[in-house]
């Protein structure tokens, strides 16, 4: 299967290119331009390079923006969750992405259109050329409007993951031992207060903040599960 006009990319995503050779190298896989031997012709693996770090960069003001107390394990797990090679194929699923990509034969035989690796470098190449051609505004627009309900669905999953029951459940199991929290800190005023809360638990002692008690004893014993994870 031939690849279809590109214009058509423009449309699903609702930008326009003023250049549009930026477009058509971000499209150009290395099978295909290998094919064509034109000598001046170039893939999309520089482009690719580029739009990994555009992605890492709006994901990541995208995320610290969401949530200003956010730490940064807490930061580069999410984005890790977000900008990986999975998660890009399937938003390039998301607008059809794998039928405008250039391809040489042999990678349309072996349905290379579907492949997440593929689909993956295509996308970063394709931020990364609206990046170049209408500004950081430009792609920022565009990822976040992909990435927005995905970051959504992480901070709702985190919010429903109880770390201290699943914390007690394991010390009880392992060592016989429940854990124990205290309130350490109380920062800001009555409206806006932050709550910090030390855990001890067998030998190991961690301290958690949240905007309640609940969520800084949350935030706590979720430290205390990555150290115990750590010595696994």
């Amino acid at each position: 299967m031939e690849a279809k006009d590109p214009s058509g990319i423009e449309k699903r995503l609702q930008y326009e290119f003023k250049d549009k050779s930026l477009l058509l190298e971000a499209l150009r896989h290395s099978s295909y331009v290998n094919e064509i031997s034109e000598p001046h012709m170039r893939d999309n693996e520089r482009l690719e390079f580029l739009g990994d770090a555009v992605l890492n960069l709006t994901v990541g003001h995208i995320l610290m923006h969401n949530d200003p107390d956010i730490k940064e394990g807490d930061l580069s797990r999410s984005r890790a969750n977000l900008v990986n090679e999975s998660q890009l194929a399937e938003t390039a699923r998301s607008f059809r992405l794998g039928d405008y990509i250039l391809l040489g034969k042999g990678e349309i035989q072996t349905q290379g259109r579907e492949k997440n690796s593929i689909l993956a470098d295509a996308f970063e190449a394709l931020m990364a050329a609206i990046y170049l051609d209408g500004g950081f505004d430009a792609a920022y627009k565009i990822i976040a409007k992909k990435f927005q309900p995905l970051i959504e669905q992480l901070d709702a999953a985190d919010s429903n993951y109880d770390y201290k029951s699943r914390l007690q459940e394991r010390v009880q199991i392992e060592h016989g031992v429940i854990p124990g929290y205290k309130i350490i800190r109380e920062d800001g005023p009555d409206h806006d207060k932050t709550f910090w809360v030390a855990l001890t638990v067998i030998d190991i002692q961690t301290e958690g903040s949240g905007k309640s008690k609940k969520a800084a004893e949350q935030d706590a014993a979720r430290n205390a599960l990555e150290l115990l994870g750590n010595r696994s």
